[in-house]
């Protein structure tokens, strides 16, 4: 090959580099994001366009399953656990496909998440949940596919599919309530251990009211069955800052055998010279 060839060869290779045309996609890709109770639900699909064509029944088959969308799988995400048609379905990740009927649709969440189009090999112990919803039918087409989450209540939502004329909808439930009483009943019991631990350090560290911190980390240590040397260390310190140098040179004592115990030299350490610094003998 000769250097003329060559140096049209790179010319070409230059301009078909440079022509980057960017054009709308067939099938945009879209997320919704959505708050049902005290769950986060996010669809991340695909979204086609009827542009013309009969879809249900002739470009989606009836009894087949399908997709649910263009491109990649559709995906669902749910950060609490649901419940889906009865069944039980942890909180993550998952692919929707159905079966689309004339009067009914077969809904399928399936935990491969990965690919395009439909599994090559279908395996029904990857489906989670299994739902089968009416077909209801709608006066004005809607041009282009799209996900819903519908009738939106603090124990649960409809996941709403529409295209042409057809609406469906998936219920799933949310466990708001009992993350609601969870949280009531918890408050109502008064602070734990670690509140009261947490409010001594700071009131101390940020030189607040000294006896205040000093008695919530009372509290902390007599609601804790085996305070660590770390907590005591902290106690020692609230002590020896309201002046009871007594109490926390016995305090840091037993930081002080608990940490060697743990092999922590720094905490051995900073033992070691606070009970210097406060006298201890």
């Amino acid at each position: 090959m000769n250097k003329v060839v060559l140096f049209l060869l790179a010319i070409v290779a230059s301009f078909s580099l440079e022509a980057q045309i960017e054009t709308p996609a067939p099938s945009p890709a879209s997320k919704l994001m959505q708050t049902v109770g005290l769950t986060e639900v996010m669809v991340d699909y695909s979204r086609p366009s009827m542009r013309g064509r009969a879809v249900f029944g002739e470009l989606v088959p009836y009894g087949k399953l399908w997709r649910t969308g263009a491109n990649a799988y559709t995906k669902i995400s749910f950060d609490t656990d649901v419940t889906i048609s009865g069944q039980e379905v942890k909180s993550g990740t998952y692919s929707i496909f159905t079966k689309p009927g004339e009067k009914n649709w077969e809904v399928f969440f399936y935990t491969d998440t990965q690919g395009g189009g439909t599994p090559r090999e279908w395996d029904d112990a990857k489906v989670v949940a299994k739902a089968t919803v009416p077909v209801y039918q709608m006066d004005m087409p809607v041009e282009t596919f799209t996900i819903t989450i519908d009738d939106v209540k603090s124990n649960g939502a409809n996941i709403g599919i529409i295209w042409e004329n057809v609406y469906v909808a998936i219920p799933f439930g949310v466990p708001a309530d009992k993350a609601v009483m969870s949280s009531i009943d918890k408050a109502l019991a008064g602070p734990t251990a670690g509140d009261y631990y947490t409010a001594a350090v700071y009131y101390s560290s940020e030189n607040k009211d000294i006896n205040k911190a000093k008695e919530w980390m009372d509290k902390a240590m007599s609601m804790t069955e085996k305070p660590a040397f770390w907590q005591l260390r902290q106690q020692s310190l609230i002590l020896a800052k309201a002046g009871d140098k007594k109490g926390a040179i016995e305090v840091a004592k037993k930081s002080l055998m608990g940490a060697e115990a743990a092999g922590n030299d720094d905490y051995v350490k900073m033992n070691k010279d606070s009970l210097k610094e406060w006298g201890a003998k």
